[in-house]
């Protein structure tokens, strides 16, 4: 089918080894739609959050926290999120530091609007951020302009090659204390978009990560392109913590860990209403 029939639909995501791999079949044509042709916008995240909230694009990356502002033009796809089980971003310092020592100082963080920041908050709301780029944060650490940093992406797995020093992970800590795995970004679709739409990119979305899992040979050194300081045993490392079974559909769990963190926001100050969440498949 001409491509110029089908609906066009503008996908945006992160330009992350992780998201990469996620949407290689996709972005590759190695998926093809009756209905609708991809076009693929790359991204931070924190910016993709700021779009959403005009509903911008079709198809976007958005984090879990970002959710609340968005859902009264954003529905959850059950396919792509990012979940830490068990691990998920961390708070590092330049020198030694406990947890509770975080209280009153400066941390770098990515952005007001990650779940990164969101579970910051939760854990130790006394501080004063510094928000800079993602790919900043040990920068603003290491030049002093941040007592110490909360690390998204890659940098998760790479802090320590710098001599940094791991102060907390909030993956472990939200584990620990609720039970569950911590939600941290998803891909939201529009409301607006006929269901027949939403149910194709629904379709496309899961498949095309089910394709990357079954095809690791291919999808990962597609992957590489968007790995930033990592050789490929590590960047595999950081893949498989980031697209996993949870990402092929969020099953129960992950609402249900999703409305706790949300409502947790909510009831904490940190979000101004309460929403409930929605999924489609």
């Amino acid at each position: 089918m001409e491509e110029s029939s089908l609906r066009e639909i503008v996908c945006a995501h992160s330009p992350d080894s992780d998201d990469a791999y996620m949407f290689y079949a996709l972005a590759t044509r190695k998926l093809r739609s009756s209905l609708v042709h991809f076009v693929h916008k790359l991204s931070d995240i924190q910016l993709l959050n700021q779009k959403a909230l005009a509903g911008e694009y079709e198809l976007t990356a958005i984090s879990y926290h970002a959710y609340p502002y968005v859902a009264d033009k954003y529905q959850l796809m059950a396919s792509g999120s990012s979940i830490g089980d068990g691990y998920g971003p961390m708070i590092v310092a330049t020198t030694p530091m406990a947890p509770e020592d975080l209280k009153g100082k400066r941390i770098a963080v990515p952005g007001k609007m990650t779940t990164a920041y969101l579970t910051m908050r939760l854990f130790e709301p006394d501080f004063t951020e510094v928000v800079v780029p993602f790919d900043k944060i040990l920068d603003a650490v290491s030049d002093g302009v941040a007592d110490a940093g909360l690390v998204i992406h890659e940098a998760q797995l790479t802090y320590g090659r710098s001599g940094y020093h791991k102060v907390i992970d909030l993956g472990v800590w939200w584990k620990n204390t609720q039970g569950l795995p911590l939600p941290l970004g998803a891909n939201a679709i529009l409301r607006s978009l006929p269901e027949d739409i939403k149910t194709e990119c629904c379709r496309l979305m899961r498949e095309s990560i089910e394709y990357a899992i079954e095809h690791k040979d291919e999808a990962l050194p597609y992957a590489m392109q968007f790995a930033r300081d990592m050789e490929q045993p590590l960047a595999e490392k950081f893949v498989g913590m980031y697209v996993n079974h949870y990402t092929v559909d969020c099953g129960e769990i992950i609402p249900r860990a999703a409305q706790l963190l949300l409502d947790m926001g909510h009831e904490r100050g940190l979000i101004p209403h309460r929403v409930e969440v929605e999924f489609v498949r």
